[in-house]
């Protein structure tokens, strides 16, 4: 039989554990008792510099049953950088880790079925969301655009998948080769390759709290998301340059038309737009190039990616 590890970032997410802690620990006693996993399989909680009573919590968890494993970072790195050090931890004593959020919006359900996945020979199970029922028309609408704009910028993501997933061992170890300090693992995983599957699951409301992702933190995600897997911006800054130069042959002529025909007052309001609509493109690709740039900056000074502070583990290993 396999250990497997589940591993659940945590951001202020008091209101959450106690009830995701249950259900949890309830389904990994269930698999241990049907023989689908190692009896020393453990739930692991990466407590991500929480302002709350998060990590008191998790150690209560830990003291009262060593399923239980606790991670605290030293101080808060954002989500991707906290599911990365839980994958890292787990990947050390484990077969196969499986990352889902402490909401218990992800469908606890189908982790039966990516361990089945996993045994029968895949690295890698993603979970897809089959329907987004219980999203707002404003939410449904951005999130599939989210999906559908950075795949037409050349990234490669599977459509619907966040960060709900299984990884073998070997795929953890792949992901650690990767070396980038701006993570987007869900463009980031595809990239490692080895045989993966889907399970299909609907996203539930969240239990309790409120989301750590509000609209300005998914924009900047998905910007993230972008500018770290596609040049296509940049190849659009020469569309765009190619086009304004068109443009402004096109405005030169009207002037010197003008010109001879004796209506220059006219052109004052065509110049005016023109040096606007100039003006304003060579700002935005300035912009667009100046964030490729600011990435290089953060890669060359290779600084790590989170630290952790103490780990919380009965290591019978």
């Amino acid at each position: 039989m396999k250990c497997v590890w589940l591993v659940i970032p945590c951001y202020n997410e008091e209101e959450v554990l106690p009830e995701t802690s249950k259900q949890l620990s309830n389904i990994m006693h269930d698999l241990i008792e049907k023989g689908k996993i190692a009896s020393d399989s453990k739930i692991a909680f990466v407590n991500d510099g929480s302002k709350d009573k998060t990590w008191e919590i998790i150690s209560k968890l830990h003291d009262e049953d060593k399923m239980f494993v606790g991670v605290n970072l030293s101080r808060n790195r954002g989500h991707q950088n906290a599911l990365l050090a839980g994958l890292s931890t787990a990947v050390k004593y484990s077969d196969a880790a499986i990352s889902l959020d402490a909401d218990l919006q992800d469908d606890v359900g189908v982790i039966e079925k990516m361990i089945d996945n996993f045994n029968n020979g895949d690295d890698i199970v993603y979970g897809v969301r089959s329907a987004r029922k219980t999203d707002t028309f404003f939410k449904r609408f951005t999130a599939e655009s989210f999906y559908k704009l950075i795949m037409f910028m050349g990234v490669d993501v599977v459509y619907n998948h966040a960060d709900y997933r299984l990884m073998s061992k070997r795929a953890i170890e792949g992901l650690e080769s990767f070396k980038e300090v701006n993570l987007f693992l869900r463009g980031i995983v595809p990239q490692i390759g080895y045989k993966s599957s889907t399970v299909e699951y609907e996203r539930h409301e969240r239990f309790a709290g409120e989301s750590k992702y509000p609209l300005k933190k998914m924009l900047s995600f998905a910007f993230e998301g972008i500018t770290s897997f596609s040049i296509k911006p940049l190849r659009m800054a020469i569309v765009l340059g190619a086009l304004a130069f068109v443009v402004s042959i096109a405005m030169l002529i009207y002037c010197i038309v003008c010109k001879f025909v004796g209506t220059t007052v006219g052109g004052w309001a065509s110049l005016g737009v023109s040096i606007w609509a100039l003006g304003g493109i060579q700002l935005l690709m300035m912009g667009v190039i100046g964030e490729y740039i600011g990435k290089i900056y953060l890669e060359t000074k290779d600084r790590p990616k989170f630290i952790i502070e103490n780990v919380l583990i009965d290591d019978e290993k």
